[in-house]
Order: structure tokens, then sequence, then C-alpha cells
């Protein structure tokens, strides 16, 4: 079976650790036990998030102001280049010695006229209080949004993936066996220029939206999103919350979930489940088996 993995940040990084190489080393390490446990028995393509990564380097970069902050694509290339490095070697450790394993920087290509460039959304990089972000609209003319009084970020666009510009590369390596580390933090987010040339924009796509169109376009037979949390929920944060055990993409989408954290996520679990024989899973990272497996998590197929 061909499985698209998608990591959430969690597996770098848990809610309230220090953002150190050593934690995100040891997080990593445990991600490649559940990992390794999935590829032992089937073909598997690892996607991963970024956002804790490149929020770390915007951090660092507006530190030094020497230069002007280097572009949001460039940023992400370095964060998946990282995320990517430390993926492949602890799942090395963790397979087989001859099994072959490529962390491969890739593109997605968007749509510049994706409405998403006219109202940015997406939060990222440093806190600002009212005179700092003052002084960033003037210098650098970048749209924020106030999060708490007085407290303000840079927010971008986050435009629909379109095309994995390195897809066929993609696919001979999947054909040829080696696991692939692929389509980290969404991808680095490309435009066609007015010469038919790719660059680089200040955007950033959604990871697991990036991941399922990855899933569909290698034809896989199962894409697993995994999180910190044990299942789908409905009515999720009341006394009327519950797991959503196994459901239809038409029933599933009929719901309503949290945006910018489950939303995207069922979207694209239902958009891949909505071929019949294609299995969608969300859940925990450490119980990646046992969801393809439907003994846990959510999962979604089509009846």
């Amino acid at each position: 079976m061909r499985v698209v993995v998608a990591l959430g940040g969690n597996a770098l990084l848990k809610r309230g650790e220090p953002m150190t190489a050593e934690v995100q080393r040891t997080n990593v390490r445990k991600a490649a036990v559940a990992l390794a446990d999935l590829a032992r028995h089937h073909d598997i393509v690892v996607a991963h998030g970024n956002g804790p990564q490149v929020g770390l380097l915007a951090l660092q970069a507006a530190a030094y102001t020497d230069v002007a902050p280097y572009p949001l694509d460039i940023l992400g290339a370095e964060s998946v280049g990282m995320i990517g490095y430390l993926v492949e070697q602890e799942l090395t450790n963790a397979l087989p010695p001859n099994t072959k394993i490529a962390t491969l920087l890739t593109q997605i290509e968007v749509d510049g006229n994706d409405p998403a460039f006219s109202r940015p959304e997406k939060p990222i990089g440093p806190v600002y209080d009212d005179a700092e972000a003052a002084g960033v609209r003037k210098i650098h003319g970048w749209p924020l949004v106030e999060e708490a009084k007085g407290k303000w970020r840079r927010v971008v666009p986050s435009p629909l993936p379109r095309r994995i510009t390195q897809i066929e590369a993609i696919r001979l390596l999947v054909d040829q066996s080696v696991v692939v580390v692929c389509a980290g933090g969404g991808g680095i987010p490309v435009i066609r220029n007015i010469d038919d040339d790719l660059e680089g924009v200040e955007a950033v796509i959604d990871k697991d939206r990036a991941a399922g169109l990855l899933a569909e376009q290698l034809t896989a037979d199962a894409f697993l999103m995994l999180t910190d949390v044990d299942a789908v929920y409905a009515n999720w944060g009341t006394q009327q919350q519950k797991p959503i055990r196994h459901s239809t993409p038409g029933d599933l989408s009929a719901q309503s979930f949290a945006a910018g954290s489950m939303e995207p996520k069922v979207e694209a679990a239902c958009a891949f489940a909505s071929v019949k024989g294609r299995t969608a899973g969300i859940g925990r990272l450490e119980d990646a088996r046992e969801i393809l497996e439907g003994r846990k998590g959510t999962v979604i197929r089509q009846i």
C-alpha cells in the first residue's frame, strides 16, 4: 500500500517546549519510530509542517538589521532543509540498513491571482507592540493583524496549492521503493512570472492541503494526517464533544470545525477520500499504524 503521511508541528515541537535543536531532534526520533513501523509494511511518503521553525527563523532575521529580511520562500526553504535532515537521519537510524531514503525540497506552484493574495490572514514571525508595528509598516509595508491589545503580527497569504513542480521526480523515487520526505511546510510557494519562469512568493501553503495534493498526484491508497489529538471531535470544546471514529466524506464535510486547525485537515481528508477505494485518517502520531488499520483515530472513506 502507498501511504502519504503528513506530520503535524508536534512531530518536532510540542506546545510549551523550547525551540532548541536538541528538543526537536528528540521529538523527531520518537516520530521516526512510528513512521518506521509503517514503512516496514507499506511504501510511505512523508510531508511535514514547519510553522514554529520558520517563525524562529523570522525572529532571528529580525534581530539582524544590516540587511533586509530574507523573503519568506527563502526562510521556508531553510526550515524545510533543517527538518528534512532531522527526519531523514532519524528514519535512517530506525529502519533496516539498506533502506533507501531521500529528502527533496519541493516547490509547489500557486495561482498568482489566488484571492488569498488580496486578503493575507496567516500570522507569522515576531510579535510587535504598537510603536514597533508602526515602524514595521513604514519600513517593510507588511500587513499586520492585532492578535491582542497592542500585540501585532505580520500576516501573509495562504493560497491553494495547484501543482507540485517535482511530482515526476517524486514518483520516480517512490516507484523505486525510496522513502521520500517532501512537500515540507506545505512546499515552497512559487508562481510563473511573465516569462513563464518560476519565482518564489511571500506566502505559506497549508501543509495538509499540500500533502493531500501530493497523495492525490501519487495515486496513494491512504493519506494520514498525524497530530496531537486522538481523533476529529464533533462539538469540540463543549460538554457534548465526541470523537468521530468512522465517517464518509459527505457526512464529515457537512459538519463545522475550527478554522485554521482541524478544518483544513478535514477538507483535505474529505477531498482525498471522495474517490472510492481511498482512505484518509486523522489522529495521533503514535497511533499511525492503528489509524491505517481502522482501529484508532478518525477514518474517512467512501462507502
